[in-house]
């Protein structure tokens, strides 16, 4: 079996990325999807992130991403405490999908804040998807998201470089959908095989 880091700033592809090597024939988890379960209605994360941030990020009894978003993403202290609610909990889910893996399977784990979390280590390969910051813009606008929100999510994030440091491989996003394809087929036929041989 092996457990691929699959990460990159926001923007950059790596969801789609992350499809390809779905269709591929990988299991792929989403810390993302992780983190959104962790904090649903009726579960004790939900309790916890409202008592800590109050009723004002409630929209129909449900917590209203984009509101708690925008509160995290201006104040680093208050992004602190989201993480130590939210991170905890996303790591016992993946711990759990790890250790119900066999044989040869392969496990590409989204995660956007590996750099952050400085759990690089744990994985035994690391892919980053980067992309011109230009594109990454386009295609965060074209989600919906404000000019302002793009800024100060694409801010809070490690840079470009800090990612690339702590990669095995760099996946570079700046043409058609094909070519990233293209790129992620050469990973999961090229690269991965070998490493699986090696640790088999």
């Amino acid at each position: 079996m092996l457990v691929v880091a699959l990460t990159g700033g926001i923007g950059s592809g790596k969801s789609l990325a992350a499809q390809f090597f779905s269709d591929l024939g990988a299991n792929v988890i989403d810390a993302d999807q992780l983190a959104r379960a962790a904090i649903e209605r009726g579960t004790p994360g939900f309790d916890e992130v409202v008592a800590t941030f109050g009723d004002s990020i409630l929209t129909d009894g449900q917590i209203n991403r984009r509101a708690l978003g925008e509160i995290i993403f201006a104040d680093s202290g208050l992004r602190s405490q989201l993480e130590l609610i939210i991170h905890p909990r996303v790591r016992d889910q993946f711990h759990a999908a790890v250790a119900a893996l066999r044989g040869d399977d392969v496990l590409i784990y989204e995660i956007p804040l590996l750099f952050e979390t400085g759990v690089a280590s744990s994985f035994d390969y690391v892919i980053t998807v980067e992309s011109e910051r230009s594109r990454r813009v386009e295609r965060l606008r074209a989600k919906g998201l404000r000019e302002s929100e793009i800024l100060a999510r694409i801010a809070s994030q490690a840079s470009e470089e800090e990612r690339a440091s702590i990669a095995d491989y760099v996946l570079e996003n700046n043409g058609t959908r094909d070519e990233l394809l293209r790129q992620v087929e050469h990973i999961w036929e090229g690269v991965l095989p070998p490493l699986q041989r090696q640790g088999s």
